[in-house]
């Protein structure tokens, strides 16, 4: 494959793994804020379901383009944004692996919750707020990749 052909692949797929992230992230939180159990049911359900298509599949091919690319190109590992865009990368994936496992169990806390009638168990809002507290560090860490992918700074 050529170059554009590439860089277009990893733009794209960064877009779509940067915007399902960023779209799940708002649904998630202001449905679960809204206490509605069959919203938050439904909504934990899809934000899964997008992660498996989108996310997970925007994070292997990431990877595959941007090493390609580099050799494409000539550009060494050890390029300091390249360096610290990988880091970070890893520091985004890190986080994300749990919140993929968090998000099953609110899923399922979510939808018995529905089917008892009952409010969320405790151990929902644990989860939750673990969860937020991995897509904070994530969100930065692919907000700073973004930049150095862009300004290429030496």
């Amino acid at each position: 494959m050529d170059y554009l052909t590439v860089k277009w692949l990893h733009i794209l797929s960064s877009t779509l793994l940067f915007g399902t992230g960023v779209g799940s992230a708002f649904y998630l939180l202001f449905t679960s804020f809204s206490r509605d159990l069959r919203a938050i049911a439904v909504v934990t359900r899809l934000v899964v379901l997008a992660d498996w298509i989108f996310t997970t599949t925007t994070v292997v091919i990431q990877p595959l383009t941007g090493f390609y690319m580099m050799q494409l190109a000539g550009l060494p590992m050890r390029t300091h944004w390249i360096a610290w865009s990988l880091a970070l990368y890893a520091v985004a994936v890190a986080c994300w692996l749990p919140v993929v496992w968090l998000q099953m169990r609110m899923r399922r806390l979510a939808r018995e919750a529905v089917e008892r009638k009952a409010p969320l168990a405790f151990s929902y809002w644990r989860y939750f707020w673990t969860w937020v507290a991995l897509g904070v560090p994530a969100f930065i860490a692919f907000l700073i990749v973004f930049y150095l992918m862009a300004a290429k700074p030496a």
